[in-house]
């Protein structure tokens, strides 16, 4: 194990908790009607645990590039479904969902080649929160088709 990897073994606690980052999020961001959504919440929710990361990250000259490509991906799930709540109902804030979609999974395959520089905790952590986007995005998606 390298001497960044024991570090980081050490003092990495994989991030706060879901529940105590609920507690401390604004309320000009909770009364939006986007908080609504949970796969929007969790999103978020990754997207400051990854913020964190990258911190991590650029600290190794290999993780600077994995961590320009991560931070933009996490950020266009939540984005996207913003802009998408932002369009209304219907198509137009569906196909802002599949870009959220698809930008959560491109967030794993960023993540993944990240593992010599995370503890597997934390891999596996954000690796399971980006799984249940994925799958609580497509929930919406198959819900909103069966609306139409």
């Amino acid at each position: 194990m390298t001497r960044q990897a024991e570090a980081l073994e050490r003092n990495d606690d994989a991030g706060e908790t879901y529940d105590s980052w609920l507690a401390g999020v604004p309320k000009e961001i909770t009364l939006e009607r986007v908080w609504q959504l949970y796969a929007y919440r969790k999103a978020l929710y990754l997207y400051d645990l990854c913020w964190s990361d990258c911190e991590k990250l650029v600290g190794n000259p290999l993780g600077k590039a994995a961590a320009s490509q991560l931070i933009r991906s996490a950020g266009s799930i939540t984005a996207n479904i913003e802009e998408g709540y932002g369009r209304g109902y219907g198509k137009e804030r569906d196909y802002f969902l599949r870009v959220a979609l698809g930008s959560a999974r491109e967030s794993k395959g960023w993540y993944y080649p990240a593992k010599g520089l995370l503890t597997p905790k934390v891999l596996a952590d954000r690796l399971h929160l980006l799984s249940e986007v994925v799958a609580l995005l497509v929930t919406e998606l198959r819900r909103s088709r069966n609306r139409r």
